[in-house]
């Protein structure tokens, strides 16, 4: 991506940027995107997605706003085009907290009457090879659940399949992601929000590669969930530690873990949990699978 439009501004903030005492953040902005490469390879169809909520239940809160964006990337995961963002609102049929105001900005007002299209949501997600969010474990269930004509296409997660640590960032949020590739936007709006993301994924990264390239590789390989069925109640506080989620429904501990960490795991259970009396479940999943409930 180039500055179509290089100013006075530009060319005080790259100067100032060049100062090792400072460090210049520039707001995201839709059209000064460019590709100026040649693309490699086999095209292939993304589209980000990011959801506001009434609140975090998969199982009884609602979207209130629905934000995705087609993207089209090459073999080398470079992103060469991206289309216009969609976003629609929707009235949940009852009043906001005021926190999730707070969070959005959006109002019982800016709601009311208001319904996301289906057809054409669903239309967009379809075509897609890839749907990307960040936090897609949040977000899918919730896309899920109001748009099942979309449901088992395959998703991938930009903050939980990327080792932000091992890539030499520092944090997982994608506002704070985003800042250390040099920009900032306003946050919690999700059309904000997509935008910021396909902005991450477009990075390049010291060696070269996209961290779209790195999450494809990722979410290529398989994922494996572990529910960890019928854990003695003492453990909870030993699972909650390690990271493992509380699945109210059915009532057992979970977690994720790539294949290189799937021993590990299952041998910590064997000792520090189940000390004889009994095994997880273990599931592999691909990218169709995963992220949902």
């Amino acid at each position: 991506m180039t500055n179509l439009s290089a100013t006075p501004l530009d060319h005080a903030a790259d100067l100032l940027d060049a100062h090792p005492d400072f460090r210049v953040l520039r707001r995201l902005r839709a059209a000064e995107w460019r590709f100026t490469g040649k693309p490699s390879g086999e095209m292939r169809v993304g589209v980000a997605v990011d959801v506001e909520t009434t609140g975090l239940d998969h199982d009884k809160d609602q979207i209130i706003e629905l934000a995705i964006q087609r993207f089209r990337f090459d073999a080398l995961g470079r992103i060469t085009e991206i289309g216009q963002a969609r976003v629609w609102r929707e009235d949940p049929g009852v009043a906001l907290d005021p926190r999730i105001t707070m969070l959005t900005g959006l109002t019982d007002g800016d709601l009311a009457g208001t319904a996301i299209d289906e057809a054409a949501a669903i239309h967009i997600l379809a075509s897609a090879d890839i749907i990307v969010a960040h936090n897609a474990g949040f977000d899918r269930p919730f896309v899920d659940r109001r748009l099942p004509a979309i449901a088992g296409k395959a998703w991938a997660c930009s903050m939980a399949e990327v080792d932000w640590l091992e890539l030499g960032f520092d944090g997982r949020g994608l506002a704070h992601l985003v800042a250390q590739c040099g920009w900032f936007y306003e946050g919690h709006r999700a059309e904000n929000d997509i935008l910021a993301l396909i902005h991450l994924l477009s990075h390049v990264l010291p060696e070269g590669a996209t961290v779209l390239s790195g999450l494809l590789a990722r979410s290529a390989q398989p994922l494996f969930r572990i529910h960890a069925v019928e854990a003695p109640f003492e453990a909870k506080d030993a699972l909650k530690a390690r990271g493992y989620r509380w699945d109210s429904n059915l009532r057992f501990w979970w977690t994720t873990v790539q294949s290189e960490g799937l021993e590990e795991e299952t041998v910590w259970l064997r000792e520090e949990v189940y000390r004889g009396h009994g095994s997880p479940a273990i599931r592999e999943q691909s990218a169709l699978e995963r992220y949902t409930r």
